[in-house]
C-alpha cells in the first residue's frame, strides 16, 4: 500500500542531521514512512495530512494532525521542529511556513518532484513540479548542506532534493560540523 513502504533513501541518508531526540514533522505525511523512521530513532514525531484515512494509519507514532494545508491555517504557526520533512508533495505557498518551522540547530530535509518529470510521468501539471533550483531558494534562510536536481531511474522521475539547516550562531565557537555521511 502507498504510504507504507521503507523511508526515502534521502531522507535516510540525511536524518542523522535532526538532533538526537529532537522533534521531527513530516509535512504531507501520508501513511507514514518517515514517522515510522524517525520513531525507530528515538524522535517525537509529528504527522500532518488531509486525509482521515492516512492520520489514522499513524495513530500511536505520535502526534497526528488532520488539516488541509493548502486551504486552510498552518496549524504549526509559532512552532519549531529538530527536523522538518516533505516528500512527494509541494504547495508553493507553505514554502517560507516549512522553512520557519525549523529550528535552530534543525534541519529540512525535502524531496519532490521536479519540472522534467512531466516526461515520464504524473505529477505532470507545473503547480507541483519545482522549477530549476527552486529548493535552494526557498530554503535561502538555511545552510544547504545537500542538494540535487536531476534524474533518477527505479522508477523514472526527474527530482529535486535538499538537506538544509538553520545553523545555531554561538559567538567565537567551532564552525558546525554537518556530516556528509552517518558516521559518528
Amino acid at each position: 500500500m502507498h504510504g507504507t513502504e521503507a523511508a526515502s533513501a534521502w531522507v535516510r541518508r540525511w536524518s542523522h542531521l535532526v538532533p538526537e531526540g529532537g522533534a521531527v514533522l513530516d509535512v504531507a505525511c501520508g501513511r507514514g514512512r518517515h514517522l515510522r523512521w524517525f520513531a525507530g530513532r528515538g524522535h517525537p514525531v509529528t504527522g500532518v495530512d488531509r486525509d482521515p484515512e492516512a492520520i489514522a494509519a499513524v495513530q500511536g507514532l505520535g502526534r497526528a494532525v488532520t488539516a488541509d494545508i493548502e486551504n486552510g491555517p498552518w496549524p504549526f504557526e509559532g512552532q519549531r521542529f529538530a527536523g522538518v520533512v516533505v516528500t512527494n508533495y509541494l504547495w508553493r505557498p507553505l514554502l517560507p511556513a516549512i522553512v520557519r518551522s525549523v529550528a535552530e540547530g534543525g534541519v529540512l530535509i525535502y524531496e519532490t518532484f521536479a519540472i522534467d518529470h512531466a516526461t515520464v510521468g504524473k505529477p505532470s501539471r507545473p503547480d507541483f513540479l519545482l522549477r530549476p533550483g527552486e529548493l535552494l531558494t526557498a530554503a535561502g534562510g538555511l545552510r544547504t548542506v545537500a542538494y540535487e536536481d536531476g534524474f533518477c531511474g527505479d522508477p523514472d522521475r526527474f527530482v529535486q532534493r535538499l538537506a538544509a539547516v538553520r545553523e545555531s550562531r554561538s559567538d567565537g565557537a567551532s564552525p558546525p560540523r554537518h556530516r556528509l555521511d552517518a558516521a559518528g
